[in-house]
């Protein structure tokens, strides 16, 4: 491709100049070889797929001379399209250059809501001189908080005014909001059982196959490391709450909510079993289909065996 770049450049220079190694060419000659250039130059476009690399380069020069585009130039949609691509970091940078667009109430408003999706304040009146650049930075500051002491950190959002001071609000807000530290949030909860009751009915897990609806609960609530009563806790809610969004498949199939847990306790070990390193001799699926029935006898075959079968493809449900 250089050595072409380098043939172009040259009859180009060669056409100017009219010279051909022995002297001067003549008009019809210098003609020629012109044309000759333009040939090889259209043949150099439709075989590498109609892209002109010459082209290209004059066209990237000319830009790196006009500089970067400038947004208050553009359309207002458009430029606020552009912005709402940035994180809040970039989107004070953005600031010092164009401060009217990227300090758009609109725009941090989407930061906010796409972060923390529920907060108490978005559902009033904002008091004098809100604004919700400031309330990203109160809800970050809050959250960082949380990360190091969560009941301070609840008490700075409802000294805030971001959080009122109710156990299902409190659920809302965690629900909804992904920086939270998880192991702080397990303390919190195991603590708050009024907030772990709110946030649990918050699930929906209607005509979901029951790992896959442990794996999303387990995705919110994380699980604790170790067995205890947090843990049957938790596999209790879940299973109440399953069985509750599922009445007419816990009718078919005849499962009721101690079946449930029973199931949810068997998949946890499994899934132990077969994703752990140190276990050398993992469970077969005949073995796990015996063992399940043993504890709850109502449970067909087949739909044991599909349990196994999900744990087995996709992995581990409390991860």
């Amino acid at each position: 491709m250089g050595q072409g770049l380098w043939r172009v450049a040259r009859n180009q220079q060669l056409q100017h100049q009219g010279y051909n190694g022995q002297g001067y060419l003549t008009r019809e000659h210098g003609r020629r070889i012109a044309t000759n250039s333009v040939s090889n130059t259209s043949h150099r476009k439709q075989t590498q797929g109609g892209i002109d690399i010459y082209h290209l380069l004059k066209t990237r020069k000319s830009k790196e001379q006009e500089g970067f585009i400038n947004l208050e130039m553009l359309p207002p949609e458009l430029s606020f399209t552009i912005l709402s691509y940035l994180n809040a970091t970039d989107l004070c940078l953005a600031s010092c250059v164009w401060q009217d667009l990227a300090n758009d109430e609109l725009l941090w408003q989407g930061l906010c809501k796409s972060t923390w999706g529920h907060c108490s304040i978005y559902n009033k009146n904002p008091p004098l001189g809100f604004s919700f650049r400031k309330l990203y930075m109160q809800l970050d500051e809050g959250s960082l908080t949380f990360n190091a002491n969560p009941d301070e950190g609840v008490n700075y959002f409802m000294s805030k005014g971001i959080l009122d001071d109710s156990p299902k609000e409190i659920a809302k807000f965690i629900f909804c909001t992904r920086t939270l530290n998880w192991k702080k949030l397990r303390i919190y909860l195991d603590e708050r059982r009024d907030v772990l009751d709110d946030l649990v009915t918050l699930h929906n897990f209607r005509n979901q196959f029951l790992p896959n609806a442990l794996r999303e609960f387990f995705r919110h609530i994380h699980a604790p490391e170790e067995r205890g009563e947090y843990l049957e806790t938790l596999i209790t809610k879940f299973s109440h709450r399953f069985c509750a969004c599922n009445p007419d498949l816990m009718r078919e199939l005849g499962l009721s909510p101690d079946a449930v847990y029973v199931l949810c306790y068997s998949l946890i070990l499994l899934s132990i079993d077969l994703t752990s390193p140190h276990v050398k001799n993992k469970m077969s699926k005949r073995e796990f289909i015996r063992n399940t029935r043993r504890a709850a006898q109502n449970i067909s075959e087949d739909f044991v065996g599909h349990l196994y079968d999900n744990i087995y493809l996709i992995g581990h449900v409390a991860a």
